[in-house]
């Protein structure tokens, strides 16, 4: 079920009725109980409209780590405790391999054994990749290890827990909650102010904006460049990775800002996942702004227990290195993920041997002119724009050709033509006056944590801004036929 759908338009605000109705009967005891039982059987609906069968999975892993918790908490043995956790991490992660890598690791064996001579005939099966698996599997994961960490206490409400891992706004792509945040909501009782309600609502449409207006105009440009059956010169290359920068930010953000803007109707408070990226004065901390549930899930369970940055600067080079090829390949079963991931790490490398890239707020005067900074940001989003290459293209030869022609003289090309052809011209200047309209409003209000909130202006300010937002989804939202959202894929 997709958030910018009629079938989603009936369906929220009828759970929503009835979350609510349940909280008014019953504002105490069994009310919290009802509320939290409406809000899993929403949840595995919401999760069953893409394949019922799906559902099989995630209540399977919402079991394992349930009972894995009570073990944790009965184990007294550090050792015991050990094997325990251990049966999350094969169980979860055993699925998650299953599902996501096994053709890709079976294929890539094959080919490897093939540049060696030697044929091999390894089966590979018709899976389906059930929609957002990665997200709730890192995301029961954190309750776990949790739990064995002794950072938060086993849960003992199963209908809580079931709740949690499936919660319905972020469920299929985040934001990935941590357990000691999320969990503890569904415990206590919920109450919404007016205001609290308003601003989920705004957070809503700030998402629709970002999805149906920039999102899915840009789709048009980038399909069209990323689908050309021929070699491409670096200039059209270069603006199919410059709006594809831009679709998959305002396709994930969008997804985001909905799940946010939702989770608050119903009294739940989500982590934010972006602070306007794409204003980044350097690659740490563009990581640091960007899809920051996953970079800090991947910093807390994958690069602090390697050893961080305490360690030597080679060790500490290996660590961001083997955390940025990881999660690259936490994004998709093809190369061109690892290859993006990979390169994100390089990027990173600098960081390393010259310390911090991003001047202090104490810094002296003349390192923080508007020309330094505007220069910086754009080195960042351009080193961003070549590794989109990689995370957009089909394969790595093509990734690899698109920014080899971004490094000819090809890219001095007139475009113009090959864009015609396409019938994409107009689109692409459609989309770059709302890719504009964007930039202007994360600029001004950069640090809000979403454009749209304006709660403190005047109310004629308020509902300009609001009629005006709503106005350019109406006129200017795409009409095709309704996409999925990027990140459902992963």
């Amino acid at each position: 079920m997709l958030f910018h759908t009629a079938v989603y338009a009936l369906f929220l605000p009828t759970v929503l009725g009835l979350y609510w109705l349940i909280g008014l009967l019953r504002p105490r005891g069994s009310g919290l109980q009802l509320q939290n039982a409406v809000l899993l059987t929403a949840s595995y609906f919401f999760y069953g409209w893409w394949d019922v069968r799906f559902l099989g999975l995630i209540i399977a892993s919402s079991v394992i780590d349930f009972v894995v918790g009570l073990g944790l908490e009965a184990a007294a043995s550090p050792r015991r405790r050990r094997w325990i956790l251990g049966a999350s991490l094969v169980a979860n992660l055993g699925i998650l391999g299953f599902f996501k890598y096994y053709n890709f690791f079976v294929s890539s064996a094959v080919e490897a054994f093939g540049a060696l001579g030697i044929d091999l005939h390894a089966p590979t099966l018709h899976v389906i990749l059930p929609v957002g698996l990665s997200f709730y599997t890192f995301q029961s994961l954190t309750y776990t290890i949790g739990v064995y960490r002794r950072q938060i206490p086993a849960e003992h409400n199963p209908l809580a827990f079931l709740a949690y891992v499936a919660f319905f706004p972020q469920l299929v792509a985040g934001p990935i909650e941590r357990a000691g945040h999320l969990l503890p909501q569904f415990l206590r009782p919920r109450h919404v102010s007016a205001a609290e309600f308003a601003s989920g609502l705004r957070q809503i449409t700030w998402g629709l904006f970002c999805k149906l207006v920039v999102a899915d105009n840009c789709a048009v440009v980038v399909n069209s460049v990323f689908d050309h059956p021929g070699p491409l010169p670096g200039s059209v290359a270069l603006i199919g990775a410059f709006f594809f920068a831009f679709q998959i930010y305002c396709d994930f953000s969008g997804y985001s800002h909905i799940a946010l803007g939702t989770a608050r109707l119903f009294g739940f408070e989500l982590m934010q996942n972006f602070a306007t990226p794409y204003f980044s004065q350097s690659i740490p901390e563009f990581w640091r702004r960007w899809h920051i549930s996953l970079s800090t899930w991947f910093r807390d369970y994958v690069f602090i227990p390697m050893g961080g940055s305490r360690v030597s600067k080679p060790r500490y080079t290996f660590n961001i290195l083997v955390t940025f090829t990881v999660s690259g390949l936490w994004h998709g079963a093809n190369w061109t993920y690892v290859a993006w991931g990979f390169l994100n790490g390089l990027y990173y490398l600098p960081h390393i041997a010259l310390g911090k890239l991003t001047p202090a707020k104490d810094a002296p005067r003349h390192s923080r002119t508007p020309i330094l900074i505007a220069l910086r940001v754009a080195v960042t989003f351009l080193l961003t724009l070549i590794a989109w290459i990689f995370f957009r293209a089909k394969t790595l030869g093509a990734a690899l050709g698109m920014v080899g022609e971004v490094f000819s003289r090809s890219l001095f090309s007139n475009p113009l033509p090959l864009l015609r052809a396409a019938g994409v011209v107009t689109p692409m200047a459609f989309s770059a006056a709302a890719i504009a309209l964007l930039l202007v409003l994360e600029f001004i209000q950069r640090d809000k944590g979403y454009a749209l909130d304006v709660e403190t202006s005047k109310w004629p300010a308020r509902w300009a801004a609001y009629a005006s937002v709503v106005a350019v989804i109406v006129c200017f939202r795409y009409t095709g036929s309704a996409l999925d959202f990027i990140y459902f894929q992963f």
